[in-house]
């Protein structure tokens, strides 16, 4: 009794000592904790709402068990917007901002029966903003190294998830053609690997972001091109008797 007792009024020291920033995550973490908390096996019939307060709340609470897991997110780009505008308020260098749109569907991957088996679930939808520069903005207020944080939309938290970032412009023209190709069998991924999120809270120095938000280290660009169209022309064609 004399124990847990000693436990609570820790666990009040710790409440009490902690920055706003600190408290505002736990605040938040409570209200995730139910799905948060829910089994992996239960993923499979909740929304997609529920899934992603499930991943939010495990990589911030349970970070360790959930790493064996190597959770996946990838984000399948549906809608691209490329704006330029004069960008001097913004970064103070009188330069242009140069900023990159993205609509996409979210989708979580987990190896949680076997190294070869992957499960996966949607997550809902959203949007990916990224800065294109040399460096990123002082505004987005991320750390050295640090690529973007994941975020959602707090209203009904976690509603639609979005990433806010920055890319280089070397990146940029590597991706573009990929972005706009107008081949319905072709598609882009945003791949985010589970060594490469980090959840923002004061253990994580490294990363930085908005209360519940998840720091990301890199970004995978993935254009992928399905053969339909090929097997479906190769169908008309004679077969070749040998």
């Amino acid at each position: 009794m004399q124990i847990e007792i000693q436990q609570e009024i820790a666990s009040l020291e710790s409440i009490l000592e902690c920055s706003p920033h600190e408290k505002s995550r736990r605040e938040l973490m409570q209200t995730l904790q139910y799905s948060g908390q829910r089994s992996v096996a239960e993923l499979v019939d909740m929304t997609d709402a529920e899934r992603c307060k499930w991943l939010f709340w495990n990589l911030h609470e349970n970070l360790d068990e959930i790493r064996r897991m190597e959770p996946t997110l990838s984000a399948r780009v549906t809608g691209t917007q490329f704006t330029v505008a004069d960008g001097s308020r913004l970064i103070g260098q009188g330069c242009m901002e140069k900023r990159l749109d993205l609509s996409c569907k979210w989708t979580m991957s987990l190896s949680c029966a076997g190294p070869h088996e992957e499960i996966t679930h949607t997550i809902g939808e959203g949007w990916i903003n990224l800065v294109i520069a040399e460096e990123a903005p002082a505004y987005l207020t991320l750390r050295d190294g640090q690529k973007a944080y994941l975020d959602a939309d707090h209203s009904t938290y976690p509603n639609q998830i979005y990433l806010e970032g920055w890319i280089t412009p070397d990146i940029w023209h590597e991706m573009r053609s990929h972005l706009s190709n107008p081949n319905p069998t072709c598609r882009t991924d945003i791949v985010l690997l589970d060594n490469l999120l980090f959840p923002v809270k004061k253990e994580f120095d490294f990363v930085t972001g908005p209360p519940g938000a998840l720091g990301v280290i890199t970004m995978e660009f993935r254009a992928f091109s399905h053969p339909t169209e090929r097997r479906a022309n190769r169908r008309g064609e004679p077969r070749l008797r040998s």
